[in-house]
C-alpha cells in the first residue's frame, strides 16, 4: 500500500515536471518565432580594361554585408530593420561606410492595406526594393538602375500600400528628399536619412500588376518639391518617372525598364542635366535550378539635355548565374561599355 501511495505521489510528480517543460518549451519557441535574422554578403572581382584612356580596374572588393533584423509585435504589427557594411572598413580614412537601408514599423490598417513609418526603400524600378544578389543577372547592379533612379534609395517618410485588386498594388509615399550637388545627378543627391536638409519634400506614387502569371507590369512616380532643398544650387523642382515589365515564362525571362529626370532650374540646364534618362532589356533563361545565362543591353544619359555632345552611355553584357544553392551564387560576366 505504501509503495502504491509512493508512485502515484512520484507519477504525479513527473507528469507536472512534463507539462511545465512543454509549457516552457511552447512559450520560447513562441518568443523566437516572433523576431527573425537574416541577411546577405557580395564579394566582386572586377578586372576592367579602359581602352579610351588609363582607368583600368583591378579590384576584388567585399561590397556589402547585411544583417537584417525583423520582430512582430502582433498580428497587425511588425518591426523590419537592416543594417549594411559596405567596401569591408568603415571608419575614418577608410574606404567603407555603416548605414542603415532599412528601420521602420508596418501596421495593417485592414487585410489589404498597411501602413509604414520609418526609413524605408523607396518603390520605384525592378531592382530598388528587391536587391539581393540571387534575384537577378550580373555581377555588379545595372547601371540605368544604379545612375538614373538611383539603386538603393532609401528615404525617411510615411508610406500607404493597398492592394486595390487581386494583383493591382498601389503605393502612395511623402518622404525626405535629395538634395542636389552641383553634379546634378541624383546618385549624388542621396542623403541617406543622415541628418538630411528637410527644407522641402518629395512623394512617390507607384503601381504594381501581377494577377497575370509569369507578368508583373509597374510604374512609378516620384516628385522632388526643390531639388536643391537647401543647398544654394539653382535648381528648382523634379520629376522622376518609370515604367517595368518583368516576364517570365518557362526557363525563360525577360526584364525591361525606361526611368527619365525632368529637373527644373538653370544650374542643372546649364551643365545639360535638365534631362536624364535610361533604359535596359534583358533576356535571360535558366536551364535549370543551378545553371541560367543571361544578355543585357542597357543605355543611360545623365546630360541627356545637351545638343552638342553626345553624352550616352551604352553597355551591353553576357554572363552566367550557377546558383550552389537557391541562396547562395557565383557569377561571371564580361561587359563592353
Amino acid at each position: 500500500a505504501e509503495l502504491k501511495k509512493e508512485n502515484k505521489a512520484l507519477k504525479g510528480d513527473v507528469e507536472n515536471v512534463v507539462v511545465a517543460t512543454d509549457e516552457a518549451m511552447k512559450s520560447q519557441i513562441k518568443l523566437i518565432n516572433k523576431s527573425s535574422f537574416g541577411g546577405y554578403a557580395e564579394l566582386h572581382g572586377n578586372w576592367l580594361e579602359d581602352q579610351k584612356g588609363s582607368s583600368d580596374k583591378d579590384q576584388m572588393d567585399l561590397h556589402r554585408f547585411v544583417l537584417s533584423f525583423n520582430h512582430t509585435y502582433s498580428d497587425k504589427l511588425r518591426l523590419v530593420s537592416e543594417l549594411e557594411i559596405e567596401h569591408s572598413v568603415a571608419g575614418d580614412d577608410q574606404v567603407g561606410e555603416v548605414e542603415i537601408e532599412r528601420a521602420y514599423i508596418e501596421y495593417d490598417v485592414t487585410d489589404n492595406s498597411s501602413l509604414v513609418a520609418g526609413l524605408f526603400i523607396l518603390p520605384i524600378g525592378i531592382l530598388n526594393e528587391t536587391h539581393e544578389p540571387i534575384t537577378f543577372y550580373g555581377v555588379e547592379r545595372n547601371n540605368v538602375e544604379k545612375n538614373i533612379i538611383p539603386t538603393t534609395w532609401w528615404e525617411g517618410g510615411v508610406m500607404l500600400s493597398t492592394n486595390i485588386m487581386d494583383g493591382l498594388n498601389v503605393k502612395l509615399a511623402g518622404h525626405s528628399a535629395l538634395q542636389s550637388s552641383a553634379t546634378f545627378k541624383p546618385r549624388d543627391g542621396r542623403q541617406k536619412v543622415g541628418e538630411a536638409n528637410s527644407e522641402s519634400f518629395a512623394y512617390t506614387a507607384s503601381a504594381k500588376y501581377s494577377a497575370i502569371p509569369g507578368l508583373t507590369l509597374g510604374a512609378s512616380i516620384n516628385f522632388q518639391e526643390d531639388f536643391s532643398n537647401g543647398s544654394g544650387l539653382a535648381a528648382d523642382d523634379a520629376l522622376l518617372y518609370e515604367v517595368h515589365l518583368d516576364y517570365e515564362r518557362d526557363a525563360f525571362r525577360l526584364k525591361s525598364l525606361y526611368a527619365s529626370w525632368d529637373i527644373k532650374g538653370s544650374g542643372p540646364k546649364a551643365l545639360g542635366r535638365d534631362e536624364q534618362f535610361g533604359f535596359y532589356i534583358e533576356p535571360s533563361y535558366k536551364f535549370n535550378d543551378n545553371f541560367g545565362v543571361f544578355a543585357r543591353y542597357s543605355q543611360w544619359d545623365n546630360e541627356a539635355g545637351q545638343d552638342a555632345s553626345d553624352t550616352e552611355y551604352t553597355q551591353t553584357d553576357y554572363g552566367i548565374n550557377w546558383w550552389l544553392d537557391p541562396q547562395v551564387v557565383v557569377k561571371v560576366d564580361y561587359q563592353t561599355q
